[in-house]
This record gives structure tokens, sequence and C-alpha cells, in this order.
């Protein structure tokens, strides 16, 4: 077991001194292999010290420029830290650059539609959701996006999915409530999915209104 595999299995354990110590050897032992260095701006994002973690994954670039979980670490930074434009940038060059799976497509979409760039998030949500179509939030997030973009038929579809495998969905429901509301006459469906999301979460405000509107507008 080399350094970096002591200090992944110390993370795992939430060992934070043993990890780091273990990646810091790592470094030392092979200052030109990104790998330490990414491990070891992983452990501080999760130990919050974003500053640091931001220098490591920098480090990690540098030595590799195709380090692609570096990308997608720093990528996870600049989004945390609100900062859409740049982890979009880097969300792609670590899927350039290898990572596979649904996550960073996710992330991609999700940081153009943070931006309000609804038509540029569409395809890399889609793509998400193609890659891991059993991923509740995946595809709850592709729901609502269809919605933004009033791609309605296509939307109802995601929701209702989300709904089947996970009933207590109240964010499903309120939005397939409002889906209802705006693009169907079928104010019975609407009602019924806004009631359940309030009552599912007594808290939903938005959806408990939108409930008391449609009501009165029949009455």
């Amino acid at each position: 077991m080399d350094f970096n595999e002591i200090g992944i299995k110390a993370f795992q354990e939430k060992h934070y001194e043993d990890a780091a110590q273990a990646f810091t050897q790592a470094i030392d032992a092979n200052p030109e292999d990104a790998v330490g260095y990414i491990n070891f701006g992983t452990l501080l994002a999760a130990m919050n010290d974003i500053e640091r973690a931001e220098r490591f994954f920098q480090k990690a670039i540098t030595v590799d420029e195709k380090a692609a979980t570096a990308y997608y670490g720093l990528a996870n930074l600049y989004y945390e830290a609100e900062r859409y434009t740049e982890a979009a940038k880097l969300y792609q060059k670590s899927i350039d650059y290898g990572v596979e799976g649904a996550d960073a497509y996710y992330m991609l979409g999700k940081c153009f539609e943070r931006g309000e760039q609804y038509k540029l998030a569409l395809p890399f949500m889609q793509r998400a959701a193609e890659l891991a179509p059993n991923d509740i939030q995946i595809r709850l997030s592709y729901g609502i996006l269809l919605c933004t973009l009033e791609m309605f038929d296509y939307a109802l579809k995601e929701l209702q999915f989300v709904i089947d495998e996970d009933w207590n969905n109240a964010d499903a429901h309120y939005n397939l409530g409002v889906l209802y509301a705006v693009s169907t006459t079928d104010t019975e469906k609407a009602m019924y999915h806004l009631k359940q999301a309030y009552t599912l979460q007594p808290e939903f405000d938005q959806a408990r209104y939108i409930y008391d509107m449609i009501s009165q507008r029949l009455n």
C-alpha cells in the first residue's frame, strides 16, 4: 500500500491528520505526480480549507495539465463560491480529460442554469440523465429545467418518474403541480400535487400559496 492509498483509507475513516501526513509523504516521495496534490486538495476541501485546497488543485494542474480530477475538484470549489462561469470551464476540461459518469455533466448543466443560461444547460443535464437514469436528483433537476424552458411534455415524464420512484419528494410534487397549473386545464391534478407538496413539507409556503390562488379562482 503506497502513501496515497494509506491517505485515502485514513480520509475515508475521517482520520484527517493521518490522511494529511500520508498525502504529504506521497508528494515528498513523488513531487511530479499530480495524484498526491489532488488527494490533498480533496482532503482540504472536505475540511473547508478552501484557499489551500485551491492551491493544491492548481499545483496538480501545473504538474499535469491533463489531470481531470484536479479540474473537477477546482470546479467544485468555484461552484460553491458561486463562480459559475469559471466552474463551467473547469467541469468541461474535466470531461475533456477523461472524467466519466453523470456528475460532471450535471454540475456543468447547473453552472449554466445558475447563470440563467437555460438553453446551454439543457444538453448537459440531458446527458447526465442519460448516464444516470435512476438518479432522482438529476432527473428532478432535468425536469425542472425542462419546465423552465416550457418543454412541458418532456418535463412531465421526468417529474412523474421522480414521483414514481420517490413518492415523498415534495419538490417533484410542487413542480408537477405548477406544470399542470400553467400548461393544462387540469386544475384537479395541479391542486392535488401542490397539496401533496405542502403536506409532505409543511413549510413549503409557495406550494400552499399557489394552491390557495387556484382554489380562490375556482370559487
